[in-house]
């Protein structure tokens, strides 16, 4: 299982919610797969050399905190705190990487 990532229900509904469709949202409104955080631990930092990428999320409706998952080269993921210095440096040479 990925690192610190919630594993949601099994697709089980939470009681008393209703499901969101299609029709709930206005014509062309994107679908957000997840609207709850991804992370809900993190770690302080992980090697560089075992991460294959990183994907940066920004605060929004779906979760009020920057998420910062590391695809690692093993196949897992992992949730970083954004605001350890690590994570800034690993953020930082991975936006390098690409340029």
């Amino acid at each position: 299982p990925p690192l610190g990532r919630d594993r949601g229900f099994g697709g089980v509904a939470h009681p008393g919610t209703a499901p969101l469709t299609q029709s709930l949202l206005p014509a062309g409104a994107p679908v957000v797969a997840e609207l709850r955080c991804q992370c809900l631990q993190t770690l302080q930092g992980i090697h560089f050399k075992n991460i294959q990428s990183v994907k940066v999320t920004p605060p929004g409706p779906h979760c009020a905190q920057t998420e910062v998952i590391a695809q690692l080269k093993s196949g897992q993921e992992a949730c970083l705190n954004p605001a350890a210095p690590m994570v800034k440096k690993i953020i930082d040479k991975m936006l390098n990487k690409e340029t």
